[in-house]
């Protein structure tokens, strides 16, 4: 397997962790999510600066980065986390959680800007079929209710999706970077998440049980899928990876259901039919 297709796994690798978001944030329920955020990237920075340590020399040379690949890494993390709280505080969730998945669709459009990508009907084809998965997956069906006092919201989510997709795409600029270094970003966002905590909110005690969550996402959602992002965006197939993010919600919902967190609806069985059909469009335009 050459270096591009192992990247691409490791995105792939990324967006199934994300997947279980959903579920180990409705164990942290009753937590101000500026504590929640800071919290789990305290862990995933924690984590990774053991890593180093445990290397040595190599281990902290790897921490080591341009100043404008820190700053990129950092703005979207904390940008993208505080945009989408801003949204779900604003305007209803399904709103807003439609449109923050709109990153997705935002890194395929994105990327056919860069030198060297093309984006292939098929892929095109694919990524939207994913978005139509998760408007079912979302809306239940349902129609939405589009509401002007609640603008300030949708922008909020809106941005998100812009800040997450842009972020993905510029990160390849940032290709000679090795992905260890999203350490020292997990450590400033774990830093800046607390700073807003201690500001705009008040701290609740974790539960034992939230605790475990907590570390959960430290290691996997808000840990390890960083790093494998890192990798996926810089050194693999971009655009693939924006079609394939559709899993996300889809899997997200899956967990959710098993977990007896959320019902089971027909319009489950529809959104993985057109997600997968849409997936193995986008995986053989690829090839």
């Amino acid at each position: 397997m050459d270096a591009s297709r192992k990247a691409t796994l490791a995105g792939l690798l990324a967006i199934l962790l994300w997947s279980s978001l959903a579920l180990l944030t409705v164990a942290t329920v009753g937590l101000p999510p500026f504590q929640v955020l800071a919290i789990a990237f305290s862990v995933a920075g924690t984590l990774g600066l053991l890593r180093a340590a445990l290397r040595g020399d190599a281990g902290w040379a790897e921490l080591r980065q341009p100043p404008a690949a820190l700053a990129l890494s950092t703005a979207a993390l904390f940008g993208y986390h505080a945009l989408y709280f801003i949204a779900l505080k604003r305007a209803p969730a399904v709103e807003a959680n439609l449109l923050n998945y709109l990153w997705p669709l935002l890194i395929v459009v994105f990327a056919g800007f860069l030198p060297g990508v093309r984006i292939r009907p098929l892929q095109w084809l694919g990524t939207l079929m994913g978005l139509a998965a998760a408007v079912l997956l979302v809306t239940g069906g349902q129609r939405l209710q589009v509401d002007a006092g609640y603008l300030p919201g949708y922008l909020a989510a809106i941005s998100a999706a812009v800040v997450w997709a842009s972020y993905s795409v510029l990160n390849r600029r940032h290709a000679q970077v090795p992905s260890a270094a999203i350490t020292v970003a997990c450590l400033a966002v774990a830093l800046l998440g607390a700073l807003v905590h201690l500001l705009v909110e008040r701290t609740v005690a974790p539960t034992p049980w939230q605790w475990a969550a907590l570390l959960a996402m430290g290691i996997g959602p808000t840990g390890a899928a960083f790093w494998l992002w890192d990798n996926g965006t810089k050194r693999g197939d971009i655009a693939l990876l924006g079609s394939l993010s559709y899993l996300a919600p889809l899997l997200s919902t899956v967990l959710l259901v098993l977990s007896g967190r959320a019902q089971p609806h027909p319009l489950q069985a529809v959104a993985l039919a057109l997600l997968l059909a849409g997936a193995w469009l986008s995986t053989r335009a690829s090839r």
